[in-house]
């Protein structure tokens, strides 16, 4: 090589080497710029940090309250256990739940504790642990029965005397500790475990619980709580761009170095970026062309960061984000979703240059058409599908998700550990199990039912047609058709002498009168004593005259008879012998009454049918309705109720029937009854406790080889393998016969598996295995097991059951069969106990020498083991009976209670119809033998059918995956979740989605596909804020071994020209306020920023939801009030309950609370019914609402009207004098030492003003507002500010305010209801608080409330105001002027839609209005604005400005009284003439001039200026005061107000 050559090819190496070190710098700089600003948010609880040790706790006692103990027995003291770090701590309690856990459940703790999940469930405890006040120098103690002590001695001397005093209150998240004695007293310890405390007390009492002396309650108590709060995290972060239309800035000049960027080609010599030709630096550089087309990218996006994009360069962007999603490794697909999603704004330019193949758009739009038919999802819409389950994004939040994983996983485990592949397990989980809501129905032919009227043969039906092709002939919607069948049949199982009997025979008077195709049937179940008398017992008397009279003349005029003898009944009364003779006396003078009703009378028959009937079919408490044999429900037998309901049911049949005609399988000649009561739904008998659907299951999801007959290793085995060891030893009986392959009848799968327990050597034991092999006999899908619970277990007293035993063990199963069912008798069991030898009891073909030696054998460990068995885990006392079926437990049968062989059929059809033929249809594809497949069956049915009940699991099915789908394969092997999303990547689902997704990959092992779902044509920007979602898949330990601060959300690099607003987007339930931050929130502007800007909140509530009904109208008791609190502190908080929905809401906190109608008038009228989902027993009146965890929680609650209040309202005129709440509400906040009488007098001279504002702009606005007011009026002031967006400097300032000028002032706040549409801009969201709680926002004293707009100056005393006559309408409001003449083209009312609307009326302004709350209560008018949005805002183009088009577009509704003119002047829309008599000034936007408002309230408001140094000069007076304070404490001075 030449000299000249080689320092050619050094330089050209030089200058490579440096064009690299100038990309590698510039690739640096740009992506961590000098001067980046950042803004960061955090979310902490109100509570103190609560132990992940005692969290822990509380994940295991969801998985079973054993594990809990467990755990809590391994860690009693762990204080020596790990030295003091962060980190050892945290090991050491992922060690020792790990020994309880499986490593998918091990994962789940952790992500629990990095969630701090159950944060709230600790703290529920300690909150109840500080209604009971400790004792003093405790760090843990004991409360027996209200008592307290810390020491041994005290516990014994309390337990002696505990029964004396009332056991306390248990809660349904109580710790209880196994083995506790039920009668014994209750004691409940207080503590902290893994502490040295704890281990001492803990010891003292389980000894005790040994003995049988205590029960044993543990709550977690921290003694010396931490000074942190705690982390939270599972929320979103927004930083949403601002528009600036009326901005004091201009930040127009970012355009202008686009064009060359986007017109020039790929390879274009003069394509210049920031002054890198890239044309020229790709032809002399090859190598590099990916390098510099990465830079050049960089370059690109840094240079036009935010300059708005063409409307054709949007078009596109939904398909580009998502092929560039595509285009990405898989592992890094998910990253780069969440980065493109969530930074959306600065990333839209650079993806305009993505180019979509063909086959993406190709394979989206197939799939498209089966998203949108199977699950009806359209283009750009989202969801997500865990196992086939629907998580729906828009309303459940991380926690629900957790719940979700969790309870599948367990499932998945339990298929596991049965021994299913992994590839079966997601087959099994489709199979829907859940008990279907299916109506079973009893047979109606039976002579007990006396039938009215019968359509088929009955002369007033006559003129009816008879064919059933009737039914397929076209009618009006809701037409029911008179055809001459008997379709619908009605009967009424009554015993005459209860009260309501009447309502419900006039309902079926009415059906009749009126010729409903309906025929009706009594059933009178009375006394069936032989010789009983007629006229003695009212019910007797009516059959008798009911059958003489049928006898005599036919069954209606029996019917009319028996109608006029009820009517003569007084309201409330009952049914007297007199009653019926008087009737009888009327109708029929010549008779003597004594031989029709006496107790010879000859018209007794069918007496004792009725009751029998009742008896036989089991259909619950008297009165019964059946339709077709279907009962109603309880709360269907109101009488309005059962008229609609029968009417409704009466439709849905016809459906049925149609289908029935139709498809031939129903014929003109056939009998329609036989034909309704051939369906699969119509059992002999229906037992509530087998249709109950609150079933307890037993967990049969384990394999191991232990077996009942070695007692000793039996007792050591826990639930879950005790229940396999039983399943083991099992020997079963079924029915013999043939399958068709004509071989043994053992070969069969049977997916249902009863097992009896019972002591069969009592009669009543026998009698339920007797029944149960009847009905064994007649099918071949039950096997039969017994397992006998003695009264008192000795061989000597066992010999039945022995006899049972030593059959099953040792002879064929035919035979054991024939013998236990002799055994079963009773005389043979007589026999067996008087001591007759059991060989002569032996049925032919047994081995009786075989069988012989095993009963008489030395070894009953199967007794000891069952008993046991039956009293550790079937919970059950000695000698009670139960029946399992597939591992659901039904028991403890009472001691008379019927079970009988229809029972078993009943239980046999459930089973069949929900879970076993679908899963034994799935067991049979893999191939094992016969008695191990209906093993499985059961344990399968068990599992699946113990899950709770959810949605049904979607079939998803898609057109393809190849090119328009993120997938990533589970690991081989493993248990693994199967998980579909289907997002369009540039929506607000797809930003919280994609850190979902990547948390969920980290967590568990999973199948993912994400589905692109992209839009065409857009038309704007599809995302316009920047998105942060806070989720760690488990604790973050730092390097020095302590834990990370805590979650937060980072926004680092945002560009700096734009002005932000931050929200954030949390779980339903939560209410958080912002708590510490010098900066406005509500006006992020980064340039003036130094360089962080960090948000604090914090959770101040979680909510209580409920709805509340009247039973007595069906309808929700507008206006009633409840109350939360505590024993000790009954008030805490209240609310008021809607119309729409019957919808409350209460501010509350993790702990145990008491829910109370309020004193007053609420408590006077009503008092509590019902209530479902709280944590007191259905019947008591005070309701107990614990709060143990962070998901929603909704309540319902029933209420009815007290007897001698029937006719009084809530809302009534009568102005609530006696509330004394109100005025508690008023000295709230006030200053001066007024007393609440004083306050009284004044009651009405106090005017209250709501106003709301967000950002300090407005907030400088409103103080200035609120100035005006008060010194424009002598009468008393009370304010009422929207706590939802007021900034901490705001709320820490108010109080020197009021103090300073004296007035009062409240901040309310309320949760907007997650059932009303939803607004996502916070401007919106402001405008909605403005108008649509109005009702539910003030307490119901408060009559009339004038909002003032922030940005107003008040020039007249208010008073006037508030006392305006508004004529009777709810509120009043401003016109807007319309003297100023060159705005003309601005007043969008004078035309289109708002012209034609109002029809002459004016267009009001919402900026300043009044409110008479009492009348605006008493028409419902909140109610009624609700409803009417609901309708509007779906539609994102109407209701542009909401507060203001509400109300206008309601006018014909709610009226709207318009206010005089100069109560709202603004120089936008009033000329300059008729500001003299203004008597407030708005600072209406003026959309000609834009003109920014500081600007313009200094230029039209001579006074606004004094009134803004006034306040200033306060602040800074406040300011000295409150540093002066710090210096004396010798704190930092730094900290801004």
């Amino acid at each position: 090589m030449t000299a000249r050559s080689y320092g050619a090819g050094f330089g050209a190496g030089l200058r490579m080497w440096l064009l690299w070190v100038l990309l590698l710098s510039l690739l640096s700089a740009v992506s961590g710029g000098a001067d980046s600003k950042a803004v960061t948010t955090t979310l902490t609880t109100k509570w103190a940090d609560t132990p992940l040790l005692l969290e822990a706790s509380e994940f295991l006692a969801e998985e079973s309250q054993d594990k809990f103990w467990d755990f809590v027995e391994a860690n009693q003291n762990i204080e020596g256990e790990h030295d003091d770090t962060d980190q050892a701590y945290y090991d050491l309690i992922v060690k020792k739940a790990g020994a309880l856990l499986s490593s998918v459940q091990l994962n789940m703790l952790k992500f629990a504790l990095s969630l701090r999940a159950y944060s709230s469930t600790v703290h529920s405890f300690q909150q109840i642990a500080s209604n009971e006040p400790p004792p003093a120098g405790c760090s843990a103690f004991f409360s027996v029965h209200g008592e307290k002590t810390c020491d041994e001695e005290g516990l014994a001397v309390l337990l002696k005397t505990a029964l004396i005093r009332p056991k306390p209150f248990l809660f349904k998240s109580d710790h209880q500790y196994p083995g506790s004695n039920p009668e014994a007293p209750v004691v409940i310890l207080y503590a902290e475990f893994g502490k040295t405390a704890f281990q001492t007390l803990h010891q003292v009492v389980s000894s005790k619980v040994h003995e049988g002396l205590a029960t044993y309650v543990l709550r977690h108590y921290i003694a010396k709580p931490s000074g942190r709060r705690v982390y939270l995290s599972g929320y979103g972060v927004e930083l949403a761009i601002k528009s600036q239309e009326y901005k004091a800035k201009d930040d127009t000049q970012v355009q202008g170095a686009e064009g060359n960027a986007t017109v020039m080609g790929e390879n274009d010599p003069v394509d210049e970026v920031q002054g890198f030709l890239f044309g020229k630096l790709k032809t002399v550089y090859p190598e590099l062309k990916e390098q510099l087309k990465e830079l050049r990218k960089h370059l690109v996006e840094s240079t036009n960061d935010m300059a708005p994009l063409k409307v054709w360069q949007m078009q596109d962007l939904s398909f580009q984000t998502a092929a560039r999603i595509l285009a990405a490794p898989t592992v890094e697909a998910l990253a780069v979703m969440k980065d493109l999603s969530q930074n959306f704004p600065t990333k839209a330019r650079s993806i305009t240059k993505t180019v979509v193949n063909s086959e993406i758009r190709k394979e989206i739009g197939d799939n498209q058409k089966f998203f949108k038919g199977t699950l009806g999802l359209q283009p750009g819409d989202s969801a997500l599908f865990i196992n086939g389950l629907h998580v729906d994004l828009d309303t459940q939040d991380i926690f629900s998700v957790f719940e979700v994983l969790r309870s599948e996983a367990r499932v998945m485990e339990g298929l596991r550990s049965l021994h299913i592949d992994t590839s079966f397990i997601h087959d099994i989980l489709k199979l829907n199990v859940q008990p279907a809501d299916s109506d079973y129905a009893v047979d109606i032919r039976n002579p007990a039912i006396n039938w009215i009227n019968n359509l088929e043969t009955d002369h007033r039906y006559s003129s009816w047609p008879y064919n059933v092709q009737e039914l397929l002939r076209p009618t009006f919607p809701g037409v029911i058709r008179q055809i001459r069948k008997n379709f619908h049949n009605l009967v009424i199982i009554l015993d005459p002498r209860q009260e309501n009997t009447v309502e419900l025979l006039s309902v079926a008077e009415m059906f009749y009168a009126n010729n409903i195709p309906l025929r009706i049937g009594l059933v009178f179940v009375v006394s069936d004593e032989e010789d009983v008398d007629g006229m003695q017992d009212a019910g007797v008397a009516l059959v008798r005259a009911y059958n003489y009279i049928s006898d005599e003349v036919d069954s209606q005029s029996a019917f009319e008879a028996v109608i006029s003898i009820f009517n003569r009944v007084a309201v409330g009364g009952k049914l007297g012998v007199g009653d019926v003779v008087k009737v009888l006396e009327k109708r029929f003078p010549y008779v003597e009454v004594s031989s029709v009703l006496g107790a010879d009378s000859s018209y007794d028959s069918n007496r004792k049918e009725g009751g029998a009937y009742y008896k036989q079919t089991g259909v619950g408490p008297l009165p019964v309705v059946m339709y077709n044999g279907i009962p109603y429900q309880r709360e269907q037998l109101d009488p309005d109720e059962l008229e609609t309901v029968t009417m409704q049911k009466i439709l849905e049949t016809t459906s049925f029937y149609q289908r029935a005609v139709y498809l031939g399988e129903l014929a003109t000649d056939h009998d329609v009854v036989d034909f309704i009561m051939n369906q699969p739904n119509v059992v002999p008998r229906i037992n509530p406790r087998v249709l109950s659907t609150s079933r307890t299951y037993m967990d049969l999801s384990d394999t191991n080889n232990y077996f009942i007959d070695d007692y000793a290793r039996f007792s050591t085995l826990d639930t879950k393998e005790k229940n396999t060891a039983v399943a083991n030893s099992m020997n079963y009986m079924t029915k013999k016969g043939m399958t068709t392959t004509n071989r043994h009848d053992d070969g069969y799968i049977r997916p249902v598996t009863f097992w009896v327990v019972g002591d069969f050597d009592q009669p009543s034991g026998r009698q339920l295995l007797y029944d149960a092999i009847r009905h064994m006999k007649t099918s071949n899908n039950v096997r039969l097991g017994t397992i006998n619970n003695p009264a008192a277990p000795s061989a000597e007293t066992s010999r039945v059951a022995r006899a049972i035993w030593a059959a099953m063990q040792t002879q064929s199963a035919n035979n054991a069969k024939n013998f236990i069912t002799k055994l079963a008798k009773e005389e043979t069991a007589a026999a067996l106990q008087e001591g007759t030898d059991v060989g002569e009891l032996a049925v032919g073909g047994m081995d009786v020498s075989l069988f012989t030696d095993a009963y008489e054998g030395p070894k009953f460990d199967f007794l000891l083991s069952h008993a046991a068995y039956c009293r550790d885990v079937l919970k059950l006392k000695k000698g009670q009976k139960a029946v399992i079926s597939n591992g659901r437990i039904i028991g403890p049968l009472e001691e008379d209670e019927l079970f009988n062989q229809d029972d078993f059929l009943l239980l046999e059809s459930i089973i069949l119809k929900t879970s076993g033929e679908r899963i034994k249809s799935k067991v049979q594809q893999f191939g094992i033998e016969e008695d191990r497949a209906s093993d499985l069956v059961m344990k399968v049915d068990s599992l699946l059918s113990s899950q709770p009940k959810g949605e049904a699991r979607v079939e998803y099915d898609f057109a393809d995956d190849r090119f328009s789908a993120v997938k990533i394969r589970p690991k081989e092997g493993e248990v693994y979740f199967d998980v579909v999303a289907v997002v369009d990547p540039v929506t607000r689902d797809a930003q919280k989605l994609a850190p979902l997704l990547l948390v969920l990959t980290q967590l568990v092992n999973i199948n993912l596909r994400v589905f692109m779902n992209c839009q065409s044509k857009l038309s704007e920007m599809p995302l316009k804020s920047f998105y942060r979602h806070v989720l760690e898949p488990e604790v973050v330990i730092q390097a020095d071994g302590s834990f990370s601060p805590g979650p937060l959300a980072r926004f680092l690099d945002m560009p700096q020209s734009p002005l932000f607003t931050l929200n954030i987007n949390t779980p339903e339930s939560w209410m958080v306020e912002s708590v510490d931050t010098r900066y406005d929130l509500d006006n992020i502007y980064l340039e003036e920023v130094d360089n962080i800007v960090a948000a604090e909140y914090e959770l101040e509530h979680l909510l209580l939801e409920g709805h509340c009904f009247d039973v007595s109208s069906g309808q929700p008791p507008r206006g009633l009030q409840f109350t939360l609190g505590t024993a000790s502190d009954p008030v805490i908080m209240d609310t008021i309950v809607m119309a729409n929905l019957g919808y409350f809401q209460l501010k509350a906190n993790p702990g145990a609370w008491i829910l109370k109608m309020r004193k007053g008038r609420s408590e006077e009228i009503y008092k509590m019914y019902s209530h479902e989902g709280t944590d007191s027993p259905a019947e008591s009146d005070d309701i107990v609402v614990v709060l143990n965890n962070f998901k929603s929680r909704i309540i319902k609650v029933k209420v009815q009207k007290k007897p001698d209040k029937f006719n009084e309202e809530l809302l009534s005129d009568v102005t609530e004098e006696n509330d004394a709440g109100f005025w508690k509400s008023l000295t709230r906040g006030f200053t001066g030492a007024a007393k609440a009488e004083e306050l009284k007098q004044e009651k009405d001279d106090v005017i209250n003003i709501f106003s709301v504002a967000s950002g300090h702009l407005y907030e400088r606005f409103l103080r200035i507002m609120m100035l005006s007011v008060l010194k424009n009026t002598k009468t008393p002031v009370k304010f009422w500010f929207l706590k939802n967006y007021l900034s901490p400097t705001f709320k820490e300032f108010i109080p020197h305010m009021a103090k300073q000028y004296g007035f009062q002032y409240e901040l309310v706040q309320y949760k907007w209801p997650r059932w009303l549409h939803q607004q996502t801009e916070k401007q919106r969201i402001i405008w909605g608080y403005k108008i649509l709680f109005l009702d539910v926002l003030f307490p119901l004293a408060v009559d009339k409330i004038l909002f003032v707009d922030a940005d107003q100056i008040v020039r007249t005393d208010l008073k006037e105001l508030r006392d305006f006559d508004l004529e009777g309408a709810p509120y009043g409001y401003t016109p807007f002027c319309e003297s100023r003449r060159e705005m003309d083209g601005y007043r969008f009312w004078k035309s289109g839609y708002w012209a034609s609307h109002l029809a002459g009326r004016r267009y009001h302004i919402s900026a300043l209005y009044v409110v008479d709350l009492k009348k605006f209560r008493k028409i419902a008018a909140g109610d009624r604005l609700r409803g009417q949005y609901q309708g509007l805002s779906q539609d994102p183009n109407s209701l542009s400005n909401l507060d203001q088009d509400l109300p206008n577009n309601m006018i014909h509704q709610v009226p709207i009284k318009s206010l005089p003119q100069e109560w709202l002047w603004c120089e936008t829309w009033c000329d300059d003439s008729t500001k003299k008599n203004a008597k407030t000034i708005d600072l209406c936007n003026n959309p000609m001039t834009k003109e920014p408002k500081l600007n313009a309230a200094v230029r039209i408001v001579a006074e606004w200026s004094d009134y803004d140094q006034e306040v200033k000069r306060l602040q800074t007076k406040v300011k000295e005061k409150i540093n002066l304070t710090k210096i004396q404490r010798g704190t930092d001075v730094h900290t801004e107000l």
